[in-house]
């Protein structure tokens, strides 16, 4: 992580464009159209803020206005399009991840730490619906409880780590869901020494997952891929002996071609 990172109150950081962001990300899959007291309410900004940051917004396009309602506009996916263009590797990678998918009939994921959340960039997605929430590049998960999440927390200094876990918050998805600090501190440097991380229903019951890093040929880190798949269907034995040395081929092949 960028050590020189700005914080809120420094003399270069700039609040606007800091609030601004803030009101493009308010909107999400549960809250896809909202009034002006709704995104207010959701930014912590007064109604007189959040009001000129939405006209702005929507003087610029990002932002559509129906009556009362707000949402975002298509054109947003300029951003995300810019972020996804900078980086060639990504195109490799979703043909590795559709690879897998093919032979083994299960959703493949590439994600990248941001915050205390997994960002999923790029998705090959099986047939079968795996949670609730329908998971597509752009989704958030907490990454406490995925074994991406785990992967990429596992990469972190020391410092970076105990920071991590001195703010987390955690929570019983499950009856298996691991919820205290020691506990998760643990499992991450468990998968620091092992190079992979397995999370057998603690988001979501009958999720499992196994994930492992993948580094380009430079040794930077990409993110983390990972094979998805539902526990009544695929036992242990078959997800160590079979999914996770595919996913550890699919890594060395990413770290081989991104020389």
């Amino acid at each position: 992580m960028d050590e020189q990172m700005l914080k809120p109150g420094d003399r270069d950081y700039v609040g606007a464009l800091a609030s601004g962001l803030e009101v493009l990300q308010a909107f999400d899959a549960e809250h896809p159209r909202m009034t002006l007291s709704e995104v207010a309410a959701r930014t912590d900004m007064d109604r007189a803020k959040a009001r000129r940051f939405l006209l702005t917004l929507h003087a610029l396009g990002f932002v559509k206005r129906n009556g009362r309602q707000f949402e975002l506009t298509p054109r947003v996916l300029q951003l995300g399009y810019a972020y996804q263009a900078s980086n060639q590797y990504r195109a490799v990678i979703q043909q590795y991840l559709e690879d897998i998918t093919a032979e083994l009939g299960e959703s493949s994921s590439l994600a990248v730490l941001d915050g205390d959340d997994v960002v999923y960039v790029v998705r090959s997605s099986a047939r079968h619906r795996l949670m609730a929430i329908t998971l597509s590049v752009g989704t958030r998960l907490p990454a406490a409880y995925t074994s991406m999440g785990r992967v990429l927390l596992a990469q972190l200094s020391e410092a970076e780590r105990e920071a991590f876990l001195a703010r987390v918050t955690l929570e019983a998805y499950t009856a298996s869901s691991v919820t205290t600090v020691e506990a998760l501190r643990e499992e991450i440097l468990k998968v620091r020494t092992q190079g992979y991380a397995v999370v057998d229903q603690e988001l979501d019951s009958g999720l499992r997952s196994v994930a492992v890093p993948v580094f380009a040929g430079s040794g930077e880190l990409l993110g983390a891929i990972n094979i998805s798949t539902n526990a009544a269907r695929v036992d242990m034995d078959r997800l160590m002996g079979v999914y996770l040395p595919r996913l550890q081929q699919v890594a060395e092949a990413v770290h081989r071609t991104t020389r």
